[in-house]
């Protein structure tokens, strides 16, 4: 079965959703025997090769037995909205071009980076005639309203028609969780009986609960303190600064100290004002390598999941997955009918804080940081629901689903569940 995706992003990018995705078309074709291709875009990061030769509309590269389409595109500042809507646009451009020169797939599956790349992927569904699968990481245009330097109703109705005229042609519409699910019926006008549910993952053999006092602790300084992560993506979409105040709120606690882990656009932003208000107990440290996420995963002591107001359903964090893997206790910032507060209260894997609220935020990891039977139940809870959403679980769903939508003979093995109507 050959399989093609469209996203911008994929390996080397460090990005959730590229490495996200290079683990599933990986492991389609190790483990599953899949023939995998994806038409991405130029690497994200502006010290990584692979971008297509000059002139050339896409190049053909392979890497871990996928074979790849990089298609050109722009790299310009992605801080301004010019900046991204020329990488997205041109992207766009030569992926409808690559997306007419394959190898005949069996089924096409388009991401949402950018929003309307799934248009790329339909026009080769229909080149093929064959199934079309949408899965959405994030959904647009509420998401747009995260851009502070952009705000355009044509193009907000432009990106709902976009969306509405995807679900009703996608064979399959694939959600992250129930209450994106729902939004996807409710707002966009997906056919119920053709949306599903697949979650995002972490590898719980990779990342598992670790010795804290580590070697990563000691080269960062952070032996002997109480530590709270933030580790990702430092995006717009998840509320930071909040973690800044309430570090400030913590300030005359010296043993916790706050600890930014990734990189992102909101960085500089967040640096600036841990500068503005003259704090000591935050640190900023670079993604850590993939071979040593679960070590870093394992210094820290409590974990913090945020969400800006608003965006319940139309994100959902993948850093979530880790966390549980790791077995630590974290702090949901986020609102009710986001899917990480429901599986925190169900599973009591941590405590729910009112997202944008620093002192419920600081008060939450306070009592965590004076509780440890509580951090270490709620850890234990952590490990026990990871086991739920494992990376060969998750992916085993996605291949029975391109079975079921292709006709083919499932070798997925007995203890695969079919995806079609099943919670993650």
């Amino acid at each position: 079965m050959h399989v093609v995706f469209f996203n911008r992003s994929y390996y080397p990018d460090q990005t959730a959703t590229g490495q996200l995705l290079t683990d599933l078309c990986e492991d389609l074709v190790r483990e599953h025997g899949c023939r995998v291709t994806v038409v991405t875009g130029p690497p994200l990061l502006p010290s990584a090769p692979m971008q297509p030769a000059r002139w050339r509309v896409f190049e053909r590269q392979e890497h871990g037995g996928v074979k790849i389409l990089r298609a050109a595109g722009t790299r310009f500042d992605k801080r301004r909205f010019a900046g991204r809507a020329a990488n997205y646009v041109s992207y766009f451009a030569s992926a409808c071009v690559a997306g007419l020169r394959l190898e005949r797939p069996d089924v096409v599956v388009a991401l949402t980076d950018p929003p309307i790349i799934g248009l790329a992927a339909w026009l080769s569904s229909l080149r093929y005639r064959v199934p079309l699968v949408m899965a959405f990481k994030d959904l647009f245009p509420e998401v747009a309203a995260l851009l502070p330097d952009f705000h355009s109703d044509t193009i907000n109705a432009a990106l709902q028609q976009v969306n509405r005229f995807l679900v009703r042609r996608a064979a399959r519409n694939i959600a992250l969780g129930e209450t994106m699910r729902q939004r996807l019926i409710g707002d966009k006008g997906a056919p119920p009986e053709r949306t599903v549910i697949i979650a995002d993952w972490a590898d719980t053999s990779a990342i598992e609960p670790g010795e804290r006092e580590n070697a990563f602790r000691r080269e960062h300084g952070l032996a002997g303190r109480f530590v709270v992560m933030h580790s990702g993506n430092l995006g717009l979409a998840q509320n930071l600064e909040t973690i800044v105040e309430a570090a400030a709120r913590l300030r005359h606690r010296p043993e916790i100290q706050f600890v930014f882990q990734g990189e992102g656009v909101s960085k500089a932003t967040l640096q600036q004002q841990v500068r503005d208000l003259g704090l000591s107990n935050v640190t900023f440290l670079p993604f850590a390598p993939k071979e040593r996420l679960g070590e870093s995963f394992a210094a820290a002591d409590v974990f913090i999941v945020s969400l800006q107001r608003g965006l319940a359903g139309y994100i959902v964090p993948s850093k979530l997955y880790g966390i549980l893997a790791a077995g630590r206790p974290y702090v949901a910032a986020v609102e009710e009918d986001c899917e990480v507060a429901s599986l925190t209260r169900a599973h009591r894997c941590g405590l729910v804080a009112e997202p944008g609220d620093a002192g419920a935020l600081a008060d939450a990891v306070l009592r965590l940081f004076e509780d440890a039977g509580f951090r270490a139940s709620a850890g234990g809870n952590a490990r026990q629901l990871a086991l739920q959403f494992d990376r060969r679980r998750q992916v085993a769903r996605y291949v029975e689903l391109f079975r079921e939508l292709t006709g083919a003979t499932s070798r997925a093995g007995a203890g695969c569940v079919p995806a079609s109507g099943v919670r993650a």
